[in-house]
């Protein structure tokens, strides 16, 4: 079982940069893939972004390409998205999400992950 806790919302005016953290929990995050995901009121969760294993590749959804960055750091079981040029259509709570051990595709849909965390609230005021 992984257990994962988001941190780094706040509001920020528009133009402004963020990062966001997700600390796991309960077991290594090393052995899986990891995504942050986003959902608006009255919208579906939206892909953002996904990391391999290793951090060597990375996949983004085309709102935040250029923007966003995700990165990972396995050695403190936490996995970063850095947000640059922040816009008020980024406004979200943002979900980090693990894949189960040995599922290795970098996948865009929701379901496809195992684990998430409760979200932490990103306001981008314009």
């Amino acid at each position: 079982q992984v257990h994962l806790v988001e941190s780094g919302g706040a509001l920020v005016q528009a133009g402004g940069s963020l990062r966001l953290s997700c600390a796991a929990s309960g077991r290594t995050l090393s052995t899986n893939v990891m995504g942050w995901f986003r959902q608006a009121p009255g919208k579906e969760r939206e892909f953002v972004a996904a990391i391999t294993l290793s951090g060597g590749s990375t996949r983004y959804g085309d709102s935040v390409k250029g923007r966003f960055t995700i990165s990972r750091d396995n050695a403190k079981n936490t996995v970063y998205l850095q947000m640059n040029s922040l816009k008020p259509e980024d406004t979200a709570v943002y979900f980090c999400a693990a894949r189960n051990e040995g599922r290795v595709g970098l996948t865009t849909s929701p379901p496809t992950y195992d684990y998430w965390g409760q979200g932490t609230q990103v306001t981008v005021s314009s």
